[in-house]
């Protein structure tokens, strides 16, 4: 297999399938789609539960593995109570840097009013390059959930930010030095610069003020593979016109550097929202800086379809990340 996320189909035959129900308390299990689980916790409340590991760089690692899982935890609407770590450093690894690490998951939970709460940290032969899991726990209604699984057709899509975000700005970190023969310092401390923006707890809390059915943030596969994953978790089809999608330039300047697709790039920090409405919802995220455009609509049966002028494609299952076909 290659590297990155199972494809749907291993998913389905070899994980999924062998997985039974037995736990009345379990209402969100695993499915495509859904990153994460929701179990009842009486009293008409739940907690809601995510996983993450960060393989695919190391800078800044800290960083982005908390904000990975606070925003799948956001995208269900949950209310980020804390994480858990399991840190596993390759032999060799300096406590300065194992230090420096924690310092800035402590920055990014103070940021997001979360706590450690637990974990485990072990040297191993195992990895050689530092990998970070988070497990997340938030707390929430039973009736408010919000699943991926929740368009519906007639409603429409709004897209957050840019899609490629996370992807061009690990580049820009990882290959700097082969960028630099081409683009001047300030344009790759442009790219490093969009990981400001990686987080969607913002967003998601505006969304579920206007009213939402399906959030889903975009992660590996990019926006297309997030778009497929929100048709699938539904039972829907879906219409999305690929020149409302944004991009910023460094992502454009990047993508072509590597010759990559940057709707198939990791995107953490953009978010897809479906909603009856969206331009409502456009209004009130720009209205607290947060760049929002309505980019499709939910349909009726299985076709998931872009449109790009005249021309149309269908959307396929996600394939790896664009971004292992770089660092």
């Amino acid at each position: 297999m290659e590297a990155g996320k199972v494809s749907e189909t291993v998913l389905k035959r070899s994980i999924l399938n062998q997985i039974g129900k037995r736990r009345p308390e379990v209402l969100v299990g695993p499915a495509i789609g859904e990153d994460c689980s929701i179990i009842a916790a009486g009293g008409g409340k739940a907690f809601v539960l995510s996983t993450d590991p960060i393989t695919g760089t190391v800078q800044d690692i800290g960083t982005l593995a908390i904000h990975v899982t606070a925003n799948d935890l956001a995208s269900n609407g949950a209310d980020i109570i804390g994480m858990m770590l399991t840190i596993l450093l390759p032999v060799g690894f300096k406590e300065e840097s194992l230090r420096t690490m924690m310092q800035d998951i402590e920055a990014v939970c103070r940021q997001l009013d979360i706590e450690i709460i637990g974990g485990h940290t072990e040297v191993t032969r195992a990895v050689s390059q530092p990998v970070i899991t988070v497990t997340g726990i938030g707390s929430i209604k039973e009736g408010e959930v919000i699943k991926t699984a929740g368009a519906v057709p007639g409603q429409e899509i709004v897209m957050t930010k840019w899609a490629g975000l996370e992807g061009t700005a690990i580049i820009a970190r990882e290959k700097k030095t082969e960028l630099l023969a081409k683009y001047p310092a300030s344009f790759i401390v442009g790219a490093e610069r969009l990981l400001e923006h990686i987080s969607v707890v913002p967003e998601a809390r505006i969304a579920r003020a206007v009213g939402v059915t399906s959030m889903h943030d975009v992660t590996e596969g990019g926006i297309f593979g997030a778009l497929w994953e929100i048709g699938a978790a539904s039972g829907a089809g879906l219409e999305v016109n690929l020149e409302k999608i944004r991009l910023k330039q460094e992502t454009v300047e990047i993508c072509e550097f590597f010759d990559i697709n940057p709707y198939m790039l990791i995107s953490s920090g953009c978010m897809l929202i479906v909603t009856d409405k969206a331009n409502l919802l456009v209004e009130r995220l720009e209205s607290e800086g947060i760049e929002a455009a309505v980019i499709g609509r939910i349909t009726k049966g299985n076709d998931r379809i872009i449109k790009n002028g005249d021309e149309r494609r269908f959307l396929e299952p996600p394939k790896a990340d664009e971004l292992y076909k770089v660092v």
